[in-house]
């Protein structure tokens, strides 16, 4: 069931994902050649919670270990961090970030680039934000959540890239995963219709080959079949009368 949520919901989603942008925005900076993925999730876990009443959205979230979900090269998503995972130079790491404030959850993730990387590897980052935009300005009221998923494929296909389709986007309030699903891929006008005080994550996850994936044995994280980059980028976003709302904003990078 889709919930509609009040205007006090939204403010507290939005506190939430304004916690979920700054944490991204450090961790984002700290991204660096050397830095293990376990270091970034103690750094995002520490900062989350150093705000009152904020706590990770992820960790225990059907028994995930950590705060951070970071996914490296050909990782889509789900990436456990770990002292074993040291980012090197040229590698692009996904980092995916969920926070809970007042029983409300804000969703967001980034894919930055570690140290310096391939021109291939900045324009597939460049067209998953991109197609990321566009999904959002579909995002109006009266639209369908189709439209989002057609916006999103038209952007990441034009620029010779696919859009994975088995994971998709998803609402979000209480829950942190909740009705519509929100494809990356979809016809105009098809599935349900946005409404005000829908919340949802919008999330194009974009392969430079083929869209297929597997799941290796960890039963967590998920890779593109052929080996091939993939980038992801998220928003937690509200339906409005005047148009969508970011709840998840990235700030500049702040202090831990």
């Amino acid at each position: 069931m889709i919930t509609i949520k009040s205007a006090r919901e939204i403010e507290s989603m939005a506190e939430a994902g304004r916690i979920v942008g700054e944490t991204l925005a450090l961790v984002g900076a700290r991204a660096v050649p050397g830095v293990s993925t376990a270091q970034l999730d103690e750094l995002a876990e520490e900062f989350i919670r150093s705000h009152p009443g904020a706590r990770p959205s992820f960790k225990g979230l059907y028994d995930f270990p950590a705060s951070l979900c970071t996914s490296i090269n050909d990782e889509i998503v789900h990436g456990i961090p770990s002292a074993r995972r040291v980012l090197k130079d040229g590698d692009i790491v996904s980092v995916d970030c969920g926070v809970c404030v007042e029983g409300l959850h804000g969703d967001s993730a980034i894919t930055v680039p570690v140290g310096e990387v391939s021109e291939a590897a900045e324009r597939l980052l460049r067209v998953t934000r991109d197609a990321l935009d566009a999904g959002i300005r579909a995002a109006q009221l009266g639209n369908h959540v189709g439209d989002i998923g057609h916006a999103v494929q038209r952007v990441a296909e034009a620029g010779g890239f696919s859009v994975v389709r088995e994971l998709v986007g998803h609402g979000i309030g209480t829950s942190f995963h909740e009705e519509p699903q929100v494809p990356n891929f979809g016809k105009p006008k098809r599935g349900p219709r946005l409404v005000a005080g829908m919340t949802i994550a919008i999330e194009p996850m974009v392969n430079v080959g083929k869209p297929d994936i597997r799941t290796l044995d960890d039963k967590w994280t998920v890779v593109t079949v052929d080996g091939t980059l993939s980038a992801h980028f998220e928003h937690t976003v509200a339906i409005q009368p005047d148009g969508p709302r970011i709840l998840t904003a990235v700030h500049a990078p702040v202090s831990a």
